[in-house]
């Protein structure tokens, strides 16, 4: 690229042409559910920030550059790119890059370079396409919009599209319906319909008179990148029945909207966590199993009403022992419940659980409570207050590796302790002889949800030292202050008030604006789904 703003075409390129790579030429076949589950998510989080970008940044200097290594850059630039080969065809697009590699090969190139090359090839104007999907930001909504004739069919078919008010642009899709059944082996397509999507409303003709499935799945094929939302009867269908789902892409997809829709505030938390512990045991990949519980911790902790917590993360506990206990032994699957389990810890039961793995008294066929697991233990147990200073003493005297050292500095932080909360907040802010990469194990361990009452202090304590941290320490440091020690367990309207007042001041460095912004939309975002999840209580 001759500058920067072109970052993404260098990296979005990059990221498509892996996954694309491992479909069509390894035994890796399922990689585009992979992408759907871990790099596409990460880009509708990124592109529903007040921060986000256009995937062709604006980068005025060289600074700005570290503010653009992001889910735009990378993932959603690869989301883009896969909705261009549907739009273009993917041997015309093929034919497009090798002449773009040919013509620029050993110089610089423009984003307009490529395009050209593309448009030679394909005969579509893409000028007016990448105005639409790399010059502006935001993500559209879409979702199914159909009425029954009455006799279980439809009458009427048609894709209706929206836009966030900050990022009205409506863009022209590639994009498939698949309509799914459950059936005595599983839930399966039964047809699928392509077209191209332009405005508001697109009708689909072709769908009239078919009968309504089980499951209505909009983006089917992951062709566009887009938020998709389930009509009423599909998500019922999803939150019983997804473990029957036969595609991995759909499931995926699935997987995605109801995560989506949870942090839109349109379904509430609780029945995120029901879904999950309910369906989980379908997938086989274990990095989606990873994601997925997080995301259920997530519910629990972060998105769901405070009072229906000890319910939730009861349940949660539970449903990971019963997958530490159902796992194959000595399998991923089983460490990832295994972690799961003693994070998600909180009564005396599973603390009692949890000790035991760590002492030996407790085990599982296969489980090997190896240095990493035992921290993890350790860890969890000090944030629970289990566990005192004198265990994690021990720990380290058993691993008194430079990583040992960090570990114990974590679980220390994480102690539902005043004095060991104070002591972190020096060794952050004051001890400049201390490495990033044990500071930032400190700040991993400072914020434990459930520990309120002891971090409200640190909220007016965080934004004032924030201007000294940026003026005085390197810049990946006080990145790192800056986002990490944000107070974002504290969801309450005062962080909100705090953050909007920080801002108001004057002077406000760009990366140190962007971090705000971007955990005050966190915090926003939890109070909104908290209230959802409370009247869904009701």
């Amino acid at each position: 690229m001759e500058w920067w703003n072109d970052l993404w075409l260098n990296e979005s390129f990059a990221s498509y042409m892996a996954v694309l790579s491992q479909t069509e030429a390894t035994r890796w076949k399922d990689a585009w559910a992979t992408f759907a589950d871990t790099e596409k998510g990460w880009a509708l989080r990124q592109d529903q920030l007040p921060t986000t970008h256009p995937i062709v940044a604006d980068v005025p200097d060289v600074e700005s550059v570290h503010l653009n290594f992001d889910g735009i850059s990378y993932a959603k630039g690869a989301s883009a790119l896969r909705q261009l080969v549907a739009w273009v065809g993917k041997d015309r697009f093929l034919e497009g890059v090798r002449t773009y590699c040919k013509r620029h090969e050993f110089a610089n190139a423009r984003l307009d370079d490529f395009l050209v090359a593309l448009e030679q090839v394909s005969g579509r104007d893409l000028h007016e396409w990448s105005k639409l999907w790399l010059e502006t930001a935001g993500v559209n909504t879409l979702r199914a919009d159909f009425a029954d004739a009455g006799d279980g069919t439809f009458g009427s078919f048609a894709l209706a599209q929206t836009a966030p008010e900050a990022w009205p642009t409506l863009r022209p899709h590639r994009v498939a319906v698949g309509l799914y059944d459950r059936e005595p082996d599983g839930l399966r397509l039964r047809r699928r319909v392509e077209f191209d999507a332009v405005g508001a409303r697109t009708g689909v003709p072709d769908l009239a008179g078919e009968r309504i499935p089980d499951l209505t799945l909009v983006n089917d094929g992951d062709l566009t990148f887009a938020k998709i939302r389930l009509d009423e009867r599909s998500l019922r269908t999803v939150v019983e029945h997804l473990r029957e789902m036969v595609d991995s892409l759909a499931l995926a997809l699935c997987w995605t909207a109801c995560w989506d829709m949870t942090r839109d505030g349109e379904m509430a938390a609780r029945d995120y966590l029901r879904l999950v512990i309910e369906n989980i045991a379908r997938e086989t990949k274990v990095g989606v199993v990873q994601s997925l519980l997080t995301q259920a911790a997530g519910a629990v902790y972060i998105y769901g009403d405070p009072a229906n917590r000890p319910a939730a993360g009861g349940a949660l506990a539970d449903a990971s022992f019963g997958g530490l206990g159902a796992a194959e032994p000595g399998s991923d699957h089983q460490l990832a419940w295994a972690r799961s389990f003693a994070s998600s810890a909180r009564s005396e039961e599973h603390l009692a659980t949890v000790r035991g793995l760590l002492d030996g008294s407790v085990t599982f066929d296969g489980l090997a409570i190896d240095t990493e697991l035992r921290w993890h233990l350790v860890r969890t147990l000090a944030a629970a207050g289990a566990i005192g200073e004198d265990s994690i003493q021990a720990e380290l005297a058993r691993d008194p590796s430079d990583r040992g050292t960090r570990h114990a500095a974590s679980a220390r932080a994480g102690r539902p302790d005043a004095t060991a909360k104070e002591w972190a907040w020096r060794v952050i802010t004051e001890e400049d002889d201390k490495p990033l990469a044990l500071v930032s194990e400190v700040m991993a361990g400072f914020h434990q949800a459930g520990q309120e009452e002891l971090l409200r202090p640190f909220r007016d304590r965080y934004f004032e030292a924030l201007p000294k941290v940026w003026e005085t320490k390197d810049l990946p440091d006080a990145l790192a202050f800056g986002g990490r020690m944000y107070p974002h367990p504290l969801i309450e309207q005062e962080t909100l008030d705090r953050t909007d007042a920080y801002l108001a001041g004057p002077s406000v460095p760009a990366p140190v604006r962007r971090m705000l912004l971007e955990g005050r939309d966190g915090v926003r975002r939890a109070l909104r789904t908290r209230e959802v999840d409370a009247g869904r209580a009701g």
